[in-house]
């Protein structure tokens, strides 16, 4: 633990706390008498503990002053669990449901945003050492919470995707923001994204080369919950018509063959309900669970309250002693 003070000059009053070395704050009696009684180690011992306890106080009082407080740190940290980038999609078509319209609140349905949402909350309260970033993506990348260990922060970025949803599908730009979450060379446990989308759109070759260099630099494993509108093409659905066969017409099929490519850990779910959705956020929880080394960072703690409260108990029994002290009759 290291301390800290905002005001180090107070702590030029310091020296101030050993008056009463000098002065116990007891008033002498001058009686003949006292040179006939037996030495009282009990009386002495009182004397100086009075004297450290008014010494205390006034330390107290100067730190209090002075803004004492335990600076920030970073404490090491073991555990099992992963490095996560929660990348959803907050394209318009998210805000339907799995139907395909707009959620009806009379039948029980809900958006795939609110279902994805829910279950990620779910998730993020499963895993207790997990290092959590989260961003999203529509025409551009969005920045939402940097990786941290702090489950609460976390939830509250999910949260904030109840906000209105935005354009259209950008995928590459998403992922891009989402691997530069994974700055630290050393890899320890696993590092995964987590897409969450219902489209996609097709990649351009100089995007495909870019993503094809950073997944592998970064040793990224990826996992895309592929959430499935009713009556609509899936990523396993070879077209119909033969002439439908390209990255335009079938976007979330090329997209599905272009993750297949990159040669790194890959796992497609293809939900088409909220419980088809929660099994697969089940099954990724489960798989991914190794040793992680990482640092969690403690926030500054002020101490000023405590110097204050420690001051006033010393106070009061010095009070209490002084009130004690036997006057003599005039």
């Amino acid at each position: 633990m290291s301390l800290g003070v905002e005001s180090p000059w107070l702590l030029t009053a310091l020296p101030l706390a050993l008056l009463p070395l000098i002065n116990k704050g007891m008033r002498d009696h001058a009686h003949p008498g006292l040179l006939l009684l037996p030495p009282d180690p009990l009386s002495d011992l009182l004397s100086w503990l009075l004297r450290v306890f008014a010494m205390l106080a006034m330390a107290g009082l100067i730190l209090g002053m002075a803004g004492l407080h335990l600076q920030g740190q970073s404490v090491e940290r073991i555990g099992h669990g992963a490095e996560i980038v929660l990348l959803l999609d907050r394209s318009n078509s998210m805000d339907n449901s799995f139907a395909g319209r707009a959620p009806n609140g009379n039948n029980g349905e809900e958006s795939k945003t609110a279902a994805a949402r829910r279950l990620l909350t779910d998730f993020v309260n499963q895993r207790e050492h997990d290092l959590i970033g989260v961003a999203e993506y529509s025409t551009a990348p969005l920045y939402v919470m940097p990786m941290t260990e702090n489950k609460a922060a976390v939830k509250s970025a999910i949260a904030a995707t109840s906000t209105p949803a935005l354009a259209y599908t950008h995928v590459s730009k998403g992922l891009g923001m989402a691997l530069s979450f994974f700055q630290q060379p050393v890899v320890t446990g696993s590092r995964l994204i987590v897409l969450v989308s219902d489209g996609a759109a097709a990649i351009d070759h100089d995007s495909e080369q870019k993503l094809r260099q950073w997944f592998k630099e970064k040793q990224v494993r990826l996992y895309w919950l592929f959430l499935r509108t009713a009556n609509s093409p899936g990523i396993y659905d070879p077209p119909a018509d033969p002439r439908d066969d390209n990255a335009q017409a079938m976007p979330e099929r090329y997209l599905h063959q272009f993750f297949t490519s990159l040669n790194i850990p890959y796992q497609a779910y293809q939900a088409e309900s909220p419980d088809a959705m929660k099994q697969a956020i089940a099954d990724i929880s489960r798989l991914e669970n190794l040793p992680i080394h990482y640092f969690e960072r403690i926030p500054r703690r002020d101490l000023t309250g405590t110097c204050y409260l420690a001051s006033a108990i010393l106070l009061l029994l010095l009070l209490a002693a002084k009130g004690a002290e036997v006057k003599p009759e005039a």
